[in-house]
């Protein structure tokens, strides 16, 4: 699943980077040597092989990884910068809510199927659903079973099989909710896996129409799309 830019100017700068891996191989001119090592360690954090369950890193030890220090400016013109030189293959993100700075990759869509199905992909949605725009803080095992295993036949044991890939990329973790309920919580990595364009096609086709940018923003906003006094 492809990830947006960040912004158009680094989309512009990745169409004009004919060669990236050429930037990749000078990264020196872009970051400092203090600035390299910080991403490679943030690539080495965010491997699912490597962290399984504790993906990324904290904003506080990139500072002090950077030798910086409550130092917003610094912190985020080292994500801008890190992000257009290497924009093409990779997007490092923030996330402010979990504290995590994570390398994403970007994969060809028909890798990104070959990874997951799209069962998976189902409960990942729903589970984004519920998070990012209803701000649950967790997932239980029986909402994902009323909500997709309803009408499948043997739904635990196959809503398990589809959640083990997530678990593996890192999108998703267990949460502990101090009971014998199972749920689960995005990660950093979930909540960002999918691109604006996505989001678009996915509210698009339940809405049965084109929509602009901004409805479906308040759509995942939980806003109502339509104009007060109209039906839905």
């Amino acid at each position: 699943m492809k990830i947006e830019p960040i912004s158009s100017e680094s989309e512009a700068r990745a169409e004009i980077n004919v060669n990236p891996l050429n930037v990749m191989q000078s990264l020196k001119g872009v970051l400092t040597e203090a600035e390299e090592l910080t991403f490679m360690n943030i690539l080495f954090s965010s491997s699912a092989s490597i962290r399984s369950g504790n993906f990324g890193i904290s904003r506080k030890e990139v500072e002090k990884q950077l030798q910086i220090q409550d130092d917003g400016e610094k912190f985020h013109s080292f994500l801008i910068r890190l992000n257009q030189a290497v924009s093409r293959y990779f997007r490092v993100i923030y996330d402010e809510k979990r504290d995590q700075v994570v390398a994403l990759m970007r994969v060809p869509a028909r890798a990104a199927r070959n990874t997951l199905t799209k069962e998976s992909l189902a409960i990942l949605l729903y589970m984004f659903y519920q998070q990012e725009v209803l701000q649950h803080e967790f997932t239980l095992f029986d909402q994902l079973l009323n909500a997709l295993g309803h009408e499948t036949t043997k739904a635990n044991q196959r809503i398990l099989l589809n959640i083990d890939p997530l678990k593996k990329i890192g999108a998703i973790e267990e949460y502990d909710t101090n009971s014998q309920e199972k749920a689960y919580q995005l990660t950093a990595i979930g909540a960002n896996l999918f691109s604006d364009s996505f989001l678009r096609r996915t509210v698009e086709f339940s809405q049965s129409h084109q929509l602009n940018k901004e409805e479906v923003l308040k759509f995942f906003r939980r806003y109502n799309l339509y104009p007060k006094g109209e039906q839905e």
